[in-house]
């Protein structure tokens, strides 16, 4: 059955043997031997695609539940043991995975050896139940209903620049003035081309244009550190900029943004003793950063 719900996910006999742990012949083995024993075809297939069939789909949505409540039980389990055990399929943002949300992981693994995480990073937001995750962790306010949010922290958004775009271009000396620079835009989230500020009047944005754009905070980072631009990205993506003094920040008293940080699962699912004890972990790792 993890088999099956693994090719239905992914679409594909090599891609759901790789998430289960084992090769695509026993894959197709074993889906062949849940059809024999069912005796229904589940899996349209060709040379080029695995799509589900009707049949397919209606035991698909139906077994979902049943593998969850099996990891319940194994999770039941473990807690009621001082060890905990198994996998935790994790996806998040590439720039914060790759660097911050890694170097959070390392003391959980170091301290629950025998749990092993699988980690998806993408820029994109995943179907989390469709494709078999445990957790996502996401910036950014929750838009499906079916999935409940607990939020880690607030992460700054902040405008920087490196020191010789403001030698060859000026010190803009206020947020406004920022319409006559060369601002490098970030086309994740809304409003790219208003920056929200916070003034004696409260908050107000203020419209930039430039001639660079990147759906990746990192780019952005790199960009504005050559001297091409002024930048607004996360504090996480800034700080090694900013340590190597590649970047500095600008109206850092005016900052009127942040984004929440939060670790989500599906409303349905109960957690186990290993991913509630992850969440825990993170949650507070980051109290004490």
């Amino acid at each position: 059955m993890r088999a099956f719900a693994a090719v239905a996910a992914h679409s594909s006999f090599t891609e759901g043997a790789r998430q289960v742990g084992i090769s695509t012949k026993l894959a197709s083995k074993y889906v062949g031997q849940l059809e024999d024993r069912l005796n229904a075809q589940l899996f349209n297939r060709t040379t080029r695609s695995v799509t589900l069939t009707d049949t397919g789909r209606s035991y698909y949505e139906r077994c979902l539940p049943l593998l969850e409540q099996f990891d319940e039980l194994e999770g039941l389990v473990q807690q009621r043991q001082s060890e905990l055990a198994g996998r935790i399929r994790v996806t998040a943002p590439t720039g914060y995975g790759s660097a911050e949300l890694i170097h959070l992981l390392k003391p959980f693994q170091a301290q629950h050896p025998k749990v092993s995480i699988d980690l998806h990073l993408s820029d994109h937001h995943v179907s989390m139940v469709e494709e078999g995750y445990d957790l996502a962790i996401r910036f950014g306010a929750l838009k499906d209903s079916s999935l409940v949010a607990r939020k880690l922290m607030d992460m700054r958004i902040v405008c920087c620049v490196s020191p010789d775009y403001l030698a060859l271009c000026g010190t803009p000396s206020e947020p406004a003035a920022l319409a006559n620079h060369n601002c490098l835009l970030q086309t994740v989230g809304n409003n790219t081309d208003h920056w929200s500020f916070k003034g004696p009047d409260g908050e107000y944005s203020v419209a930039v244009t430039g001639n660079f754009r990147a759906n990746s905070p990192r780019a952005v980072a790199n960009m504005a550190s050559d001297g091409l631009g002024i930048g607004r990205i996360p504090m996480y993506t800034a700080q090694p900029f900013l340590n190597s003094g590649q970047l500095q920040l600008l109206f850092e008293a005016q900052e009127a943004v942040s984004l929440g940080l939060y670790a989500v699962y599906p409303q349905n699912r109960h957690l186990t003793a290993r991913i509630r004890a992850l969440i825990e972990h993170l949650a507070g790792q980051l109290r004490r950063s």
